[in-house]
């Protein structure tokens, strides 16, 4: 930037702009397609895990927030507690899930989706 101060010449920063652009969308790209090919591997296990009419309701739960707590499942899923408990607890037995914190008095346990977090986090 100093030196298009220095000489008015844009050229050279737009050039180095773009092509950053380019490589981040590049990257970004390769990330969805990473998530897309999750998504496709897990509403196989999900369906199989769940045996349920919710299964893919879960599956879609977990990929839009990885790391929850199950009120927030049943709540957000439309799905008895007593049933978001059983669906974590064989998730969590598969090792889909991993759980990061205990439950406490009224706190539900908070369960992550480590292979989705694995790819979003930057």
């Amino acid at each position: 930037m100093r030196q298009v101060s220095q000489t008015g010449d844009w050229n050279e920063w737009c050039q180095f702009f773009f092509e950053a652009i380019y490589w981040q969308a590049v990257h970004n790209l390769e990330i969805a397609q990473s998530i897309h090919a999750l998504y496709e591997e897990m509403k196989f296990i999900f369906t199989q895990t769940l045996s349920s009419k919710h299964s893919l309701a879960v599956l879609d739960f977990v990929f839009t927030y990885p790391v929850f707590r199950n009120s927030r499942l049943s709540e957000l899923a439309n799905i008895p507690p007593a049933t978001a408990n059983r669906f974590t607890k064989a998730l969590l037995e598969k090792g889909i899930l991993t759980l990061k914190e205990e439950a406490s008095g009224r706190k539900s346990a908070l369960y992550s989706f480590d292979r989705m977090m694995k790819l979003v986090r930057v």
